[in-house]
């Protein structure tokens, strides 16, 4: 079991300093711990578990980190030091070590007590809590005695949703209609404007527009949206080639996405605000109406107007 690894390539540096600050605090050169934490590894490594569990136990009591307490936890159990094993995991989760990688943890501890409820219970924390490795889960060989239970599967489908959280969020689809390659030209007479290919990037969760302008103008430029849980609404943020950017935020409103600026200060000394609204005409066609306000939203005048008709 080693689902830690690509979790631990971000933080080693933050482990590292840890090690290295422990070390420094209880008069250890940080060469000891590094080569400590080698001989550990090695170990750990090499499955030799009994090595591994008493290199561990050295370093946790000299320089605690998430990874030493979690490699710790596996390697008690495997000798069959299970109620030792869960305090390991426990005190990782102490230090910061994910949820996630605590209950699987433990979970894999009761599965070799050979307590199902228990370790199905921890399983579906560690879902909760956002595991993302179904490759690991339905290979374990330490769960291959829950595989038969039905939980098991629906915690499998759990974890596989994890790898891409917004796939399936109602939310984070609701702009999916802007999705696609567009031809785009100007709403009224239908003049060229330029082509944008609209595509979904980061696990589904951003949509990315790629546009470039008609003619040989030489003007291009992207756009990010995302749905802000913390906040409850959708945000891009547009930057292109000639330097500018346009924060706006809002949301979807009786079908159609509604963006907004603040009021911005301009080169004239004015306060702009934007409206930016993008309206499903068809399946194959995306308005997308641009209006400008110096006034506070008194007034408000057309910046562009442009209908986008998908290629085929």
């Amino acid at each position: 079991m080693n689902l830690l690894g690509a979790w631990f390539i971000g933080i080693a540096f933050l482990i590292l300093g840890t090690r290295v600050t422990a070390a420094a605090e209880q008069n250890q050169p940080a060469s000891a711990v590094s080569q400590a934490a080698s001989d550990a590894a090695t170990a750990y490594d090499g499955k030799d578990w009994p090595k591994s569990a008493k290199l561990y136990a050295q370093i946790v009591e000299t320089a605690p980190s998430p990874r030493a307490w979690y490699r710790l936890g596996v390697s008690l159990n495997k000798i069959g030091e299970n109620d030792k094993a869960i305090e390991a995991f426990e005190k990782g989760r102490a230090l910061g070590l994910p949820p996630q990688f605590v209950e699987y943890g433990i979970a894999v501890v009761f599965a070799s007590k050979k307590d199902k409820e228990k370790a199905l219970e921890h399983l579906e924390k560690a879902a909760q809590n956002g595991l993302s490795q179904p490759d690991q889960l339905s290979s374990d060989p330490d769960l291959a005695d829950l595989k038969p239970d039905p939980r098991f599967a629906k915690i499998l489908e759990e974890v596989t949703g994890n790898q891409k959280p917004c796939a399936n969020t109602r939310e984070n689809r609701q702009f999916d209609f802007w999705l696609g390659e567009w031809r785009v030209v100007t709403t009224q007479g239908e003049t060229p404007a330029g082509d944008s290919k609209i595509e979904l990037i980061l696990g589904d969760c951003v949509i990315q527009e790629n546009w470039t302008s008609a003619g040989n103008i030489g003007y291009s430029g992207k756009s990010y949206n995302i749905y802000n849980t913390a906040l409850k609404r959708w945000e891009q943020y547009w930057v292109d080639n000639a330097g500018g950017n346009i924060f706006f935020y809002g949301g979807l409103q009786d079908g159609v996405m509604d963006y907004w600026t603040d009021e911005l200060p301009q080169p004239d000394g004015k306060k702009l605000k934007r409206h930016l609204q993008f309206i499903k005409l068809a399946p194959d066609a995306v308005r997308q109406f641009s209006r400008g306000s110096t006034d506070e939203g008194k007034t408000w005048f057309v910046e562009y107007d442009f209908t986008y008709h998908r290629k085929k």
